[in-house]
């Protein structure tokens, strides 16, 4: 019987992208480097997990040698770069540039009125996460999960299962009582491996993503209910 849903959250919660790519461009233009990671670029560099990670893949590919920086220097341009893309995020957010995906509050309050446990395993950082949700659902948004994993608690970025594991274990339930929800493969891949039966949204960023192993793909979670969901969860355990 399903107990918990375990949500990633961006390009599942929210289709966020877009709105990270241009906050990326800004946090560039600010520090003075001539970058601009246009939809294509973005789109690729989307299979390395994390924003840090992304921005120091694209360095060392434009700068292989990298000898104008040290290895504490790089470090250093990298946390300041990251600080401004994820203040140019939240002032996006704030805006109302960024609004949930369909079905995404209906199932939450089906899984709440159903006595279902709500929980978060993401990679992006806690200012991202809180930014979104306490637009979406008010100041007390924390109220409605459980138990949250983010980059703060789980350095190891997906595909890796870490967060996932970190999840279960605050929910202390198995994995055959939970239901992940993910948006690309590395998402589905660390959700995976950690015996979650995982659904998946994609978005344009990740509609070309391998989806092999996923309990269903869906265009968003408009397309279907609690009940539906739990007859696949079912029918995935037995």
């Amino acid at each position: 019987m399903l107990k918990a849903l375990i949500f990633d959250v961006d390009g599942t919660l929210a289709d966020t992208e877009s709105a990270h790519r241009a906050a990326f461009n800004q946090a560039f233009a600010e520090f003075g480097l001539d970058w601009q990671w246009d939809e294509a670029l973005y789109t690729e560099l989307l299979h390395i997990s994390g924003g840090k990670e992304r921005m120091l893949h694209y360095w060392k590919a434009r700068q292989p040698d990298m000898r104008a920086l040290n290895a504490t220097a790089l470090s250093d341009s990298i946390n300041r770069l990251h600080e401004l893309k994820t203040a140019a995020y939240e002032d996006s957010v704030n805006s109302g540039a960024v609004q949930l995906r369909p079905g995404v509050l209906a199932l939450m309050s089906e899984a709440h009125a159903n006595g279902l446990q709500l929980a978060i395993a993401t990679t992006t950082s806690p200012v991202n996460i809180a930014a979104l949700l306490r637009r979406a659902l008010g100041a007390d948004w924390r109220l409605n999960f459980s138990a949250i994993g983010d980059a703060s608690t789980a350095p190891v970025k997906k595909p890796h299962p870490q967060v996932y594991l970190q999840m279960l274990a605050a929910l202390q339930l198995p994995a055959s009582e939970c239901l992940a929800f993910e948006d690309s493969r590395n998402g589905l891949q660390a959700s995976t491996a950690a015996g979650l039966a995982t659904v998946v949204t994609p978005t344009h960023y990740t509609a070309d993503h391998d989806f092999s192993g996923a309990l269903c793909v869906l265009p968003d979670l408009g397309h279907t209910d609690l009940a539906r969901l739990g007859k696949l969860h079912t029918e995935f355990l037995n």
